[in-house]
């Protein structure tokens, strides 16, 4: 007998001892994997989002197997529009989604849709940009501030842009910017950017929801997808969006990237997952370990010093997601930020998903979306300090997410410094030097916040059709 032969002999029944003692094994961990897996109420679901980078938790929580450990079954479904994809949500088309920060707070007080909509989770810092066409760019070139090297020092200011606002009213024409939807954080930084210096982005009021009241920028609403389209066609002259569609502009080579709203308020939050009220009254068990999965998705977007970036990319570019080239998504997610063409810095927090507890929902977040509300008159009346609070508590659920992320800090899928475990709710003020017009933020006086902005309603004051 050859050795070959004495040697298959021999290793058979090896084999299937082996092979025994591992599915043993196998069962054996599957059955405590079970046994420690939330009863879930509802195993099937359907989430919604919108054609961004930033809705990279869902995918990776998809790809990676984080929702299936959690025994949820999930379809993701992209959605037209914000408009489409909250309303899928409150008729339970949807059992939650991607949102808008500024959507559950807005449905919650009634302001557009009215329904009781609720964050355990919020999905990321940063992640937005401000573009111009190139013909405003050239405008606005001689009114920056250069470097020794001969590139615009940053951040630019909107003082630069003044002018040429300036100068398109005086040839009779109005200067169009588009942003996502009226409660968009693209909204709110637009206007804040463009107020600090010093152009009136508009009012809102009851009986005028156009936003244009007053406006030295007439601000509208255009679907992320489509702004560089529309820019390169003459609607707008500039925007306010995610990525990949500024870095998009820059490749197209028809509008320049300005600023990030990272330079705007540093490490301001961005998306949410909303969900009904009802849902997770519902189905407690199925919120959780949806909030599960998604802190995990979150945390390997960002171990390691964003190592698994490349790989998200990768994800992200396929047409079940956001569809756009992978270089375009690289050119911000990987920690890089391309503004005029060749012009690329490094910003390290342009896309954030776990650091600093981004995921975390701080009261105090809530109450600045409620603040810009108020400032541009969605909400119509003065609100007491009070009332902010009450509402941020009604909507940002942190005891939901505590209790998800005890349980992955059971499971070591967290470390317990990953969480504010003891926090109250709200972040420290936001300094100055953090913010663009460097005016600090308390969420804690919100009124006194608003008072201290120079354009803007302030306390007591009303938006008529022909202005404040």
């Amino acid at each position: 007998m050859t050795p070959a032969k004495t040697m298959k002999k021999s290793i058979v029944p090896q084999l299937a001892a082996a092979m025994l003692t591992s599915a043993a094994a196998i069962f054996a961990l599957s059955n405590d994997a079970f046994a420690d897996m939330l009863d879930v109420e509802k195993d099937e679901l359907r989430l919604g989002f919108i054609k961004l980078t930033d809705m990279a938790p869902l995918a990776i929580a998809y790809e990676k197997g984080f929702f299936e450990d959690e025994g949820l079954f999930v379809t993701l479904e992209p959605q037209a529009n914000w408009k489409v994809l909250l309303d899928r949500t409150i008729t339970g088309e949807l059992d939650g989604a991607h949102m808008l920060a500024g959507q559950p707070l807005a449905a919650t007080i009634g302001y557009g849709t009215k329904a009781h909509i609720v964050t355990p989770f919020s999905m990321d810092l940063n992640g937005n940009g401000i573009t111009v066409s190139n013909e405003v760019w050239e405008m606005m070139k001689p009114h920056l501030e250069y470097d020794a090297d001969g590139k615009p020092v940053h951040p630019i200011s909107a003082a630069s842009l003044k002018p040429v606002v300036e100068a398109f009213e005086a040839e009779g024409k109005n200067f169009n910017m588009g942003m996502v939807f009226p409660v968009s954080t693209h909204n709110y930084e637009l206007r804040y950017w463009l107020a600090a210096g010093g152009i009136h982005p508009g009012f809102y009021s009851p009986s005028d929801v156009s936003g244009q009241i007053d406006a030295d920028a007439l601000l509208s609403v255009t679907p992320p997808p489509q702004m560089p389209a529309t820019l390169e066609a003459g609607t707008i002259h500039g925007y306010c969006v995610g990525e990949p569609w500024n870095q998009a502009a820059v490749f197209k080579g028809i509008g320049v990237p300005v600023i990030t709203d990272f330079e705007i308020w540093k490490n301001n939050p961005e998306k949410v997952f909303g969900l009904t009220k009802e849902f997770t009254e519902e189905n407690p068990n199925t919120t959780l370990a949806l909030t599960k999965a998604l802190i995990r998705a979150a945390k390997w977007l960002d171990e390691n010093d964003n190592a698994n970036r490349a790989e998200a990319v990768e994800i992200l570019s396929r047409s079940e997601y956001v569809g756009a080239d992978a270089e375009v998504i690289a050119n911000s997610m990987t920690g890089t930020f391309e503004y005029e063409k060749g012009d690329k810095r490094s910003v390290p927090d342009f896309n954030v998903f776990y650091r600093y507890n981004a995921t975390y929902p701080f009261y105090s977040d809530a109450v600045w979306y409620l603040t810009q509300m108020r400032r541009w008159g969605q909400i119509a009346e003065q609100k007491d300090d009070t009332w902010y609070d009450d509402v941020a508590k009604s909507v940002y659920r942190p005891d939901i997410y505590l209790e998800a992320a005890k349980m992955l800090l059971e499971e070591g899928y967290v470390a317990e410094a990953e969480v504010p475990w003891d926090s109250d709710g709200y972040k420290a003020p936001t300094p100055g030097s953090d913010i663009i017009d460097g005016i600090p933020f308390d969420a804690k006086q919100p009124n006194a916040y608003l008072d201290s902005l120079e354009i803007g309603l302030k306390t007591g004051q009303l938006v008529e059709q022909n202005g404040s």
